[in-house]
C-alpha cells in the first residue's frame, strides 16, 4: 500500500497534465487507438476463420479419408479420359476395401440432381446423395428425428431417405416430418429421419466442392442407383465418391498415401480423382492462418509503433515546456528518480488510455465487418491482452528517453529556462 502511494503524485500531475491539454493529449493518444484496435479487429478475423475451419474440418473427420471423382465436363473430355481410366467405379471401391489395411469404415457416393420434387421447395433445390448406412458412423452424424436406413433397406432398395434440417424445412416445413412423402422427378421416397443441423464451409476446401450439407436428401445407394436415371450419366463416373473412416490409431495421412498409389495405377495417373485428407488440410490450414496472423500482426504494429514515435515526439515537446517547472522541482529535492517517473507515468498513462479507447475501437471494428463482409470474428481475451500489453510496453519502451532527458537538466539552468 505504501509503495503505491508513492506513485500517487506522478499519477495525479500526468492525469491534470493530459487534462490541461486535451486536444494534443487526444491526438497523440491517435495512434495507440488505430494500432490496438488494428491488432484486436485482425486476431478477431483470424480467430474467426480458424474456429469455422476447425468445425467443418472437423466435421469432415479427422479421422477420415475423402475420395471425389473428377467429372468431365463435356464428352470430347470423357472420351480423352476413358481412353486412360474408367473412372472412379464399384472396383476401385472393393480395391480399396480389400487391399488397404486400417479401415474401420467405408462407403461409396452417388449424388443425384433431381429435375423436380414435390412438395416444391422454397429455397434451392436440394441434392440427392446415394450412401449406405455406415455413412452415419463415417461422418458421427446425429438424428433428430425417426432413423436412418438400415443395411436391408439398402439390399430392397426401399424409396426411403433421410431429410438434412434445411432440406427438411425446404420441402416440409417446420411440422415432424417423419412417414410424409417426398417426390423425386418421378419416384415418391418415404422420410424415415432427420439429420441434425451441421457445420458448412463458405468456399472450397482444397478437393471438395462446397456443398450444403443441410440441404440434402440421403437415400439408400442402391435405391438411388436403380431407382433414379441422370440425364448426364453419360458424363458421370460409376460413383462420384468414397468415404472412408480409419481406426483410431491408424495414421490417416499415411493410409490416404496409399489409397492414392492404388488408385493412381489402377486409373493410370488420369488424374481424375482428388484424395482428400481432413487431418492434412487441417494441419495446413493452421500454417496459413499462423503466418496470415503473424502478417496481419506486423501490419498493425508498424501503427503502434507511429503511435509510440508519436508519444516520444509529444513528451520531448512537454519536457521543453516545463524545463522551469522541471528546475524548481529538483531546487526543492526532486531527484532525478522522481523526475523520471513523473514523465514516464504521463507517457504510460497516454498509452493505457489508448489502449482502452482501442480495444473497444478493434471490438467495434471486428463487429462491423462480420456484419458488412459476412466473416466470422472472434474477439478472445488473449487478442486484447495482447494488444493491450503491446500498447503498455510501446508507451514505457517510447516514454524513457524523453524522461531521462528531462532529469539530466541541470537544475540551476532549468531555473533559468524563459
Amino acid at each position: 500500500m505504501a509503495s503505491f502511494s508513492g506513485y500517487l503524485p506522478e499519477l495525479y500531475m500526468g492525469l491534470s497534465s493530459l487534462l490541461v491539454h486535451k486536444l494534443r493529449s487526444l491526438l497523440t493518444m491517435l495512434g495507440m487507438i488505430f494500432g490496438v484496435g488494428a491488432v484486436v479487429a485482425m486476431l478477431a478475423i483470424t480467430a474467426g476463420a480458424q474456429k469455422e475451419m476447425m468445425s467443418y474440418i472437423d466435421l469432415l473427420g479427422v479421422n477420415n479419408i475423402i475420395i471425389e471423382a473428377k467429372e468431365a465436363v463435356d464428352r470430347n473430355e470423357l472420351q480423352t479420359r476413358r481412353g486412360i481410366s474408367p473412372g472412379l467405379t464399384f472396383r476401385d471401391y472393393r480395391a480399396i476395401s480389400e487391399n488397404v489395411q486400417g479401415i474401420e469404415a467405408l462407403t461409396p457416393r452417388k449424388r443425384f440432381k433431381p429435375l423436380k420434387i414435390l412438395p416444391k421447395p422454397t429455397q434451392e433445390m436440394p441434392l440427392l446423395i446415394g450412401v449406405e448406412p455406415r455413412f452415419l458412423e463415417i461422418n458421427s452424424l446425429r438424428m433428430v428425428e425417426g432413423r436412418f436406413f438400415s443395411d436391408d433397406d439398402n439390399a430392397r432398395s426401399a424409396p426411403v431417405c433421410v431429410l438434412g434440417e434445411s432440406a427438411k424445412v425446404n420441402l416440409l416445413g417446420y411440422d415432424p416430418a417423419e412417414g410424409k412423402y417426398v417426390k423425386i422427378n418421378d419416384t415418391w421416397l418415404q422420410v424415415i429421419g432427420v439429420l441434425a443441423q451441421q457445420a458448412t464451409a463458405d468456399s472450397d476446401v482444397e478437393g471438395l466442392e462446397v456443398v450444403d450439407r443441410n440441404n440434402l436428401i440421403i437415400a439408400p445407394l442402391n435405391t438411388v442407383m436403380r431407382r433414379f436415371e441422370d440425364n448426364n450419366s453419360y458424363l458421370r463416373d460409376e460413383i462420384d465418391g468414397i468415404y472412408i473412416k480409419v481406426q483410431p490409431n491408424t495414421d490417416s495421412i499415411e493410409t490416404a498415401s496409399v489409397v492414392n498409389a492404388l488408385l493412381s495405377t489402377t486409373h493410370k495417373d488420369a488424374g481424375d480423382f482428388n484424395v482428400v485428407v481432413p487431418a492434412g488440410l487441417l494441419e495446413q490450414k493452421r500454417r496459413t492462418q499462423f503466418t496470415f496472423k503473424v502478417v496481419m500482426i506486423c501490419i498493425a504494429g508498424i501503427s503502434l509503433l507511429v503511435g509510440g514515435i508519436g508519444i516520444m515526439n509529444i513528451m520531448l515537446a512537454t519536457v521543453l515546456e516545463r524545463t522551469r517547472e522541471i528546475g524548481i522541482r529538483r531546487a526543492i529535492g526532486a531527484r532525478q528518480s522522481d523526475i523520471i517517473r513523473q514523465f514516464l507515468m504521463e507517457a504510460v498513462l497516454i498509452s493505457i488510455l489508448g489502449g482502452l479507447i482501442g480495444i473497444a475501437f478493434g471490438f467495434t471494428l471486428s463487429r462491423v465487418i462480420a456484419a458488412a463482409a459476412g466473416w466470422s470474428t472472434v474477439v478472445t481475451a488473449t487478442s486484447i491482452g495482447v494488444a493491450f500489453g503491446v500498447s503498455v510496453g510501446i508507451g514505457l519502451v517510447f516514454g524513457i528517453y524523453p524522461a531521462v532527458q528531462a532529469a539530466k537538466l541541470d537544475p540551476i539552468e532549468a531555473i533559468r529556462y524563459e
